[in-house]
């Protein structure tokens, strides 16, 4: 039976049918515009996301119907709506830093040990609570209307059950509801004494619910087809990658990149700034993860192509590289929005070392791509030093970098571990869709569903060891020295 998938991200929503092989049939996809209003302020048009989203569901069906629909989103980006569905302002986005003053003052008062103890957290602009917080503030009448009852909030998958219901359901799942630094991982519940301090009444926030649990139903496709998957997009990649058993680990290369490392039933906190998280949550049954955020990861390609045009299309980027003096041995710390985890240096800026006479397009080019490779490194060194446990581990990968033989040979040779690339590349779709699929007796269950993953290619690791940590530590003295 056919699954219905929903992918709505920051750019563009997506829909694609996966037939009954599992595979990924018709794809619709529809870009919609990007707010700026402000130096640092990113917003979309909440009206937009739905309408994009509608019309590319009912692309993929063409008519046809579908066992259940499974929905993924980017995370973390705000909409507040009145109770008939009206949007009181656009959507904040997860990218947005309006509340940066907010949270500077919110560390001040030394609220960010609970905020870390209870969500698993930092205090940052990145997550939902401070944007929420600053509607309410800013918004002609907001606050009064959320304290009488009158309004709701959601992240972008709230948004979408809503009206895909047509407002008979306000909920979300676990894995969003874990970023909006509202939600005690733990307890399983909003956290009312952070809510209380942020001004947020909880009455306007969406009932969590596993992520497949029953989200209702839709009647908007000529039938009638239930809501049975939701997850958050890098948790949906993490179950498309059939990460299923504690110490696997995915990472995703797009614009950033994000990696996650299931941890199991029980929380891992951390102690180097990486983010502790809900991987998924099936029935009563939690499953944590270790999460690190790299900032600049494809977006350094786009940088080679369209800041120094060196290259005319990402494709060129990893010939290019290849061609480079193996004489030479620039590296490129590319914080041109700051670093990230383990890291998180928001005043960082990009810097490139080792240049000589001889260094051209080849050799920034092969830098650019190797960045990708370290910082991942860094990432994994903190998980593993967080959770011994972890062990030796193999790298499931996805996203368009994951498309570069190159790039991907290098990343095994500088982790000093096997690398897999799978042979369906829409991880993200795939595991909301299986969310569906299997919470409807469509598609395999865990165990079923990890067998049936494929492996395109698996690349070992063939760098010795005293490079790997000479280069290493030539990349950790060039990242100390751009914090600097």
């Amino acid at each position: 039976m056919s699954i219905l998938a929903l992918d709505q991200g920051t750019t563009s929503s997506r829909a694609i049918l996966f037939g009954d092989d599992r595979a990924p049939g018709r794809i619709a996809q529809k870009e919609f515009r990007q707010h700026f209003p402000r130096s640092g302020w990113v917003e979309h048009d909440a009206a937009e996301i739905w309408e994009t989203t509608l019309a590319t569901a009912k692309e993929a069906l063409a008519g046809e119907t579908a066992a259940a629909i499974g929905i993924t989103n980017q995370r973390e980006t705000v909409i507040v709506w009145d109770e008939d569905g009206t949007p009181i302002h656009n959507a904040i986005v997860w990218q947005d830093r309006r509340t940066a003053e907010l949270c500077r003052t919110l560390r001040y008062e030394g609220l960010e040990e609970a905020v870390t103890a209870r969500t698993g957290l930092i205090i940052d602009p990145y997550f939902s609570g401070t944007k929420l917080a600053w509607l309410l503030d800013n918004v002609d009448g907001a606050r009064a209307r959320a304290e009488a009852g009158k309004l709701h909030f959601g992240t972008v998958d709230s948004w979408l059950i809503w009206n895909l219901t047509e407002g008979r359901t306000h909920a979300t799942d676990a894995t969003n509801a874990c970023r909006t630094m509202l939600y005690d991982i733990h307890e399983g519940a909003w956290d009312e004494e952070i809510c209380a301090r942020l001004g947020i009444p909880l009455t306007m926030l969406p009932d969590v619910r596993a992520s497949d649990a029953d989200f209702g139903e839709t009647r908007l496709f000529g039938g009638t087809i239930p809501i049975r998957g939701v997850a958050g997009d890098q948790q949906a990649a993490t179950l498309g990658q059939a990460c299923f058993r504690p110490g696997m680990m995915k990472s995703t290369y797009g614009t950033g990149c994000f990696a996650l490392l299931n941890t199991g039933a029980e929380p891992v906190r951390s102690d180097n700034r990486l983010l502790t998280t809900i991987a998924y949550q099936l029935g009563d049954e939690v499953t944590y993860a270790l999460e690190g955020s790299i900032f600049i990861a494809g977006a350094v390609v786009q940088w080679l192509r369209d800041g120094l045009k060196i290259i005319e299309a990402a494709p060129e980027a990893a010939p290019l590289a290849e061609t480079a003096d193996e004489g030479q041995r620039l590296i490129l710390v590319p914080a041109f929005t700051g670093l990230g985890a383990p890291h998180w240096a928001p005043e960082a800026r990009g810097a490139l070392y080792g240049l000589t006479r001889n260094s051209g397009p080849a050799e920034i080019a092969r830098a650019a791509l190797e960045s990708v490779g370290y910082q991942t490194a860094d990432l994994m060194e903190a998980m593993r030093a967080d959770w011994p446990e972890m062990g030796e581990t193999v790298l499931r990968v996805d996203g368009g970098m994951s498309a570069s033989g190159w790039t991907m040979q290098f990343l095994a040779d500088i982790l000093g571990a096997p690398v897999d690339r799978p042979v369906v590349q829409e991880t993200t779709a795939l595991g909301a869709a299986w969310l569906a699929g299997q919470a409807v007796g469509a598609w395999p269950d865990q165990e079923g569903f990890a067998e049936a993953w494929q492996l395109d290619e698996r690349f070992e690791p063939q760098m010795d060891a005293p490079v790997r940590d000479e280069r290493r530590a030539a990349w950790a003295d060039a990242v100390a020295r751009t914090i600097r």
